[in-house]
């Protein structure tokens, strides 16, 4: 494919997606990416206030569902780590050998984050006597503490949350949001009484995603990842990937429902109503800087970011146009102002000594929504200038500022939702039949790099490997919405409604 001319320097997002993607982060000023240490970038102003007004969505969904905010120690003891890998080794075991995970010992193999922990093993020239280790996550410290808490029934449902920065050695090529090696992290964790419990928390949580992306204007994926894919450690997992616009998925959320597993490797118990003692059932659901990461590859264009109004840093930009000509201006600004500031929407007068081109550039490059112009003419006739950032120029009169410009952020939301929606569509196909040529199965077509497919599938394990061979594509999982009519599986011909989903994930 021929590569677009770069506008203002900026690469074609089309064209060039693995060039563009990396320019914007910078040039909007969300991170610098000079630090010293790789995969640990330093966070500027507009991004970290940006990354905190994501925070705040998900504050808003844990306070409303009664989830309680914790803050855990960074530094764990390397004990704590054996415990959770002899767990994990024993439940994938488990798992690989079709048996119950309490026929099996707690084996001592290495599993879980051991190889992909940052290790502390000097306290100054003082060698420690047990080694820590920076949280890649907190279940083992978290779980070690839930004992102490809980007690009896009445002690259930336990629901905490924390965001903190986790850290992973990351060996993979970093890339801002996507894959560092210090991590901006959501983690919720529960408690309850038994599995079904446990799993009307996990619907819970799926209602809060759809909340928090409805708010991010972000096409998503929910699915069921398949067994070789999930966590040893969990009973199942769902997956939540966005979807990118060069049709690859981007996993930004996760959520893990763990039954009475990592109850009884840490003696989490409770005693219920006839005074005997059960083991809890547990989740957790967890989220990172990925959003941010998403909202920058889904949204923006060639002339930069386009932020959700919910997220947006600076919702409204406020353009002076020549007013030292005009002292109206600044007082019709000034009422613009504290207006705005009545209903809590985020504005910025840019009253910089530069050109206005140049500060519509400004406005372009960090996305900020909307823009208002205010000039002498303006004033004169009753109304400021507006510019959308999805595109749309019109007056809005000045006696109804508030109202016009809440209407626009509206409206502008939906543009993007509508945008991203589109653009998803297009990217989700269905997979090209499969037929066996001589005991050999072949697929009939080809598959393209920027699109990710769906299949019925009722097939084996071997068969899923027969699919992610032919294909270079990996199992999301199941789809939580079948298909409504059943189909013929692509493999085994038998009808089922389960919709899966492939595709190359970042």
């Amino acid at each position: 494919m021929a590569k677009g001319k770069a506008k203002r320097g900026i690469p074609s997002k089309k064209d060039e997606f693995a060039a563009w993607y990396p320019f914007i982060v910078e040039a909007s000023d969300l991170v610098d990416k000079r630090y010293p240490i790789k995969g640990m970038d330093v966070w500027r102003p507009y991004g970290w206030k940006t990354m905190r007004l994501i925070d705040s969505l998900t504050h808003r969904e844990m306070e409303r569902t009664d989830h309680e905010e914790v803050n855990f120690p960074l530094l764990i003891p390397e004990n704590l780590l054996d415990k959770e890998n002899a767990l994990v080794a024993r439940l994938k075991k488990a798992r690989d050998e079709g048996v119950d995970p309490d026929d099996l010992r707690m084996d001592e193999e290495e599993g879980g984050f051991k190889k992909e922990v940052y290790w502390v093993k000097n306290a100054g020239e003082n060698e420690l006597d047990i080694p820590m280790f920076l949280r890649p996550t907190s279940e083992t410290a978290m779980y070690t503490m839930f004992p102490l808490w809980i007690r009896s029934h009445a002690d259930l449902p336990l629901k905490v949350y924390q965001m903190v920065n986790t850290f992973r050695y990351e060996t993979k090529q970093t890339r801002s949001f996507i894959r560092v090696r210090e991590i901006h992290f959501f983690e919720a964790h529960t408690a309850h009484a038994d599995e079904a419990c446990a799993t009307r928390q996990i619907e819970q949580d799926m209602e809060m995603v759809d909340r928090i992306m409805h708010d991010l204007c972000l096409p998503i994926i929910k699915a069921k990842r398949p067994v070789w894919d999930t966590f040893p450690g969990a009973w199942y997992t769902i997956g939540i990937d966005a979807i990118m616009p060069d049709g690859r998925t981007l996993q930004v959320a996760s959520c893990h429902h763990y039954r009475d597993q990592w109850a009884k490797a840490f003696d989490i118990t409770y005693e219920d109503e006839n005074a005997e003692q059960q083991y809890c059932h547990q989740t957790t659901y967890g989220m990172s800087e990925r959003l941010l990461g998403a909202v920058v590859g889904v949204h923006g264009d060639d002339d930069g970011l386009i932020m959700p109004p919910a997220i947006a840093p600076i919702q409204v930009a406020i353009i002076p146009i020549m007013p030292d000509k005009d002292p109206a201006v600044g007082i019709a600004i000034a009422e613009v102002c504290r207006k705005l500031d009545e209903v809590g929407i985020r504005y910025k007068v840019d009253d910089r000594d530069l050109r206005p081109g140049t500060k519509y550039y400004d406005c372009e490059i960090k996305g900020i929504p909307l823009r208002l112009d205010i000039g002498p003419r303006d004033v004169e006739k009753g109304h400021a200038f507006s510019a959308k950032r999805t595109g749309g120029k019109q007056p809005m009169p000045l006696s109804d500022i508030v109202n016009e410009v809440q209407t626009a952020l509206l409206e502008i939301a939906d543009e993007l939702r509508n945008r991203s929606a589109a653009s998803a569509e297009n990217i989700i196909q269905p997979l090209p039949e499969f037929k066996q040529v001589d005991g050999k199965w072949q697929m009939n077509g080809q598959v393209e790099t920027d699109t990710i497919y769906e299949m019925p599938f009722d097939g084996t394990d071997a068969d899923a490997e027969v699919i992610e061979r032919a294909t270079s594509l990996s199992f999301l999982g199941d789809s939580t919405t079948d298909y409504p009519e059943e189909r013929n599986c692509i493999i085994t011909g038998k009808p089922t409604s389960r919709r899966v989903l492939l595709s190359r994930s970042y």
